[in-house]
């Protein structure tokens, strides 16, 4: 259940367990269904509806409709405790008004798997029983005016106890107009299904894969012969049009659905799949087949580098993270598969590459030491690694000893003659590891946690970390809660948490994380500034807020940032602290002019200097390199980029052409990048499509400019001994242009076109229309006959004639 942040567990004990799925923590459960789900499906449909359906052992389908979602469960957190969770009947459970049961009596043996598929707005369902191996069917019954009058009847008879007793008695019967029933020789054991391709897939006994279209049940439109034991997992892949299936002897093949061929096969010797095969899952994001056995493994598929035309990335997988190391002029970024590359700065050409840098675990963070000659690298295997980024040597392993837990975000911290590197992640604790070069230990474990971390920290995982030396720590977690550390004496300082916007009316559906930390650092540290913002956060739906950290801490300030709402990824502040940049997850990056902003409590956003898109999707990392002027970036959608502080394009890392960073001939400024291009997000907005402006506004508005410029013409044409306006533009015309864009209050209703109107305006001459003068000419009829063409140069084509005679003609 991703809109709700929870996982649904099917039971033997015949339980429906939630837990939180950020945590694992048992949340409440559905207790005392009627069988033992043996198959579940979960499916969102609505505004906070949802559907949850399985399958038994009795051929039965059960669904349970809900709605107002939120509440139910957290209603249903409150009941007494069984097992030490909060439990309730299904019994109990269908008396509420937001709950929906429904059990159908489908299949003559246990069902083997079941979904909602949402393009047809039906139940899937398969079983070994031969003559209903597959039935596609409706989730509510349609409406039969006698069988209600029927249930009306024995309602009013019994009583309401009998209408309960119906929903959990024996199952219903569908309708023959209510599904559509598949008969396949020894039933189904799995199944797929892709509108795109309206394609249906089935598997079982028989070993034999049966392609259908799914609404014809009679008969089979291909088959696919090649596994030798029983079909135990289909998946159709839309993206390349393949087929993945997995058999019970533990092999895979890849199919295509065009040619009906197999593509590849995967014996499980070669992919180390030791065991009995109990699930898979194939993920179209990453391209991979999970086989869950005595182990888990994760099959990637790897195809041949297609070109990519105007496109140009820095990584084949998406940047994760990247840094600027200002003692070798050379810029670091890493990537989800675990690829660190080494780019040279002033001219944008790799210069080193290694791979494997965390084993098959993507790299999250990155850091350099304080002289920027060592890099830190932080992944998902919950291990911080350092560096000699220069020929890939791993120096020293930072990992705690009780498991790993994904490491999020890194920082060196320097006191007095010593070094540390600070982590957090999801293990929601500060660990703090000492940096030695003369210790030995090529593996070393953090230092003991801070007492208050340990009894009042943070209580979801933890996103990002920033410091403000010589006494100051920031850490932001999933939950929105900000806290700040004493560096010096472990304590916790002053704590805030994320505040709602105020148009928000569902505080349960708004991503209050805070992804990005950035101390102010000169307020920090200036006793002048005891009472302004020194800390800067992000917010909800685009908003960023600025706290003070003095005296217990104090918010004071927040604006929505993004344009579009969307979550802020990253913040920096340039070197004199004058200016914020702010990127989202559409890849935008907005520049905000702070400098005399949230001294004290501030109402009104501060000045937008400049936005621009410098990504298509999510920005990972963003950095001000105050030397050279410049921006540095990096996007899952897989580039490394550098921009001015203006926004202009230098280039992307990777791309055939180097660049000068101190040359702006060679930059790609003013073009930008394509994909940015033909994003439709990268469209300009007219003001028709704006909250506020009507159709008929924007009419009425073109209309009172067109006849007020018709006046001015024909004031001008009465006063001017000329009858047609002069045949080119002035600079007077250009300047007062340019002037009038420089002060428009509502920028993008002028084109830059609209000074060539006058020009091109046809002239009035206060007499006639121009038509109404026109001659009128008789029309002659003419000879139909055409000249014969002479085809004696080639035989009798006149084609070749006439290229004969081109030839002939260039050869003269």
């Amino acid at each position: 259940m991703p809109q709700y942040n929870k996982l649904i567990i099917a039971t033997g004990d015949r339980e429906i367990q939630f837990y939180e799925l950020s945590s694992l923590e048992p949340y409440c459960q559905l207790s005392a269904l009627e069988t033992v789900p043996l198959t579940l499906d979960y499916c969102s449909t609505g505004t906070d509806e949802c559907m949850i359906l399985y399958g038994d052992a009795q051929g039965c389908v059960t669904i349970i409709l809900m709605t107002s979602v939120w509440d139910m469960l957290r209603l249903w957190k409150k009941l007494p405790m069984v097992e030490n969770v909060p439990s309730i009947g299904i019994d109990s459970a269908i008396l509420s008004p937001n709950v929906t049961y429904i059990r159908w009596k489908v299949h003559g043996d246990w069902v083997t798997q079941v979904k909602y598929c949402e393009s047809m707005r039906a139940i899937v369902s398969t079983s070994n029983h031969e003559p209903s191996a597959l039935v596609i069917g409706c989730t509510l019954p349609t409406t039969n005016i006698e069988q209600t009058l029927r249930e009306v009847r024995e309602f009013c008879r019994e009583g309401k106890t009998r209408k309960v007793q119906a929903g959990l008695g024996n199952p219903q019967l569908r309708a023959a107009g209510d599904q559509t029933v598949f008969p396949v020789h020894k039933g189904v054991k799995t199944f797929d299904l892709c509108k795109k391709h309206n394609l249906l897939i089935t598997g079982g006994m028989d070993r034999l894969i049966r392609m259908w279209n799914p609404y014809v049940p009679g008969k089979p439109i291909g088959f696919l012969i090649g596994h030798c034991a029983p079909i135990f997992y289909l998946s159709i892949s839309s993206e390349g049009s393949r087929i993945f299936s997995v058999s019970m002897d533990n092999i895979i093949k890849i199919w295509d659905i065009p040619d009906q061929s197999c593509l590849f096969t995967a014996h499980p010797k070669a992919s180390l799949i030791r065991g009995e095969v109990s699930a898979c899952l194939y993920s179209p994001s990453i391209k991979g087949l999970y086989v869950a056995t005595d182990s888990m493994a994760l099959l990637a598929v790897r195809t041949r580098t297609q070109a990519q035309g105007d496109l140009i990335v820095s990584h084949k997988e998406p940047v994760l993270c990247c840094g600027y190391s200002e003692a070798f002029r050379q810029v670091v970024s890493c990537s989800e598969a675990s690829v660190v590359k080494v780019w040279d700065f002033d001219t944008g050409s790799q210069v080193f590459e290694f791979g494997g840098a965390h084993g098959v675990s993507a790299i999250t963070c990155l850091t350099f030491d304080p002289k920027g000659r060592r890099l830190v690298t932080g992944g998902r295997d919950g291990c911080l690694k350092v560096w000699n980024f220069n020929n890939g040597q791993c120096l020293k392993i930072f990992r705690k000893e009780d498991g790993s837990a994904e490491v999020c975000d890194c920082t060196y911290l320097k006191a007095s003659r010593s070094t540390y590197v600070i982590s957090v992640g999801w293990n929601r604790r500060i660990d703090i590891y000492f940096d030695s070069p003369e210790d030995p230990h090529h593996i070393q474990s953090p230092q003991s946690s801070w007492q208050d971390d340990l009894n009042s920290g943070h209580k979801e995982d933890i996103l990002c970390v920033a410091q403000c030396p010589p006494s100051l720590l920031a850490s932001g977690s999933y939950d929105g809660e900000i806290i700040v550390w004493n560096l010096v004496s472990g304590h916790l300082q002053c704590r805030f948490l994320t505040p709602l916007p105020t148009d928000c009316t569902h505080s349960e559906d708004v991503d209050r994380s805070a992804s990005g930390l950035v101390f102010l650092r000169t307020r920090a540290l200036n006793i002048d500034f005891i009472s302004a913002a020194c800390l800067v956060s992000s917010g909800a739906q685009g908003s960023v807020n600025f706290w003070n950290v003095r005296n217990g801490g104090k918010f004071l300030a927040s604006f929505k940032a993004s344009r579009l709402k969307y979550q802020i990824t990253k913040l920096a502040v340039t070197k004199e602290e004058n200016f914020l940049y702010a990127a989202d997850r559409a890849g935008f990056i907005y520049v905000y002019d702070i400098k005399m902003y949230a001294l004290r409590p501030e109402q009104e956003a501060p000045r937008m200097a400049n936005y621009w898109r410098a990504h298509i999707s999510t920005v990972t990392s963003l950095q001000v390199v105050e030397e050279d002027c410049v921006l540095l970036t990096s996007s899952i959608d897989c580039t490394v980029r550098l921009w001015t502080f203006h926004g202009e394009f230098i280039g992307t890392f990777g791309q055939a052409e180097n660049w000068s960073i101190h040359t702006p001939s060679s930059w790609k400024h003013p073009t930008i990048p394509y994909e940015i291009l033909i994003d439709p997000l990268s469209m300009p907005a007219h003001s028709i499509l704006e909250e506020g402006t009507s159709a008929s506004d924007i009419i009425n508005l073109e209309q009172a400019e067109e006849a007020r410029e018709d006046a001015n013409n024909a004031k001008s044409d009465s006063s001017s001994k000329l009858r047609f306006p002069a045949p080119h533009i002035s600079d007077k015309d250009i300047e007062e242009e340019i002037r009038s864009l420089r002060y428009s209050t509502k920028q993008g209703k002028r084109l830059r076109h609209e000074i060539f109107k006058k020009a091109n305006k046809p002239p009035s001459h206060g007499g006639p229309k121009a038509y109404h003068t026109l001659k009128c000419f008789d029309i002659d009829d003419t000879s139909t006959a055409c000249k014969k063409p002479d085809l004696s140069l080639v035989a009798t084509d006149p084609f070749l004639s006439g290229f004969a005679a081109e030839g002939s003609t260039e050869s003269q």
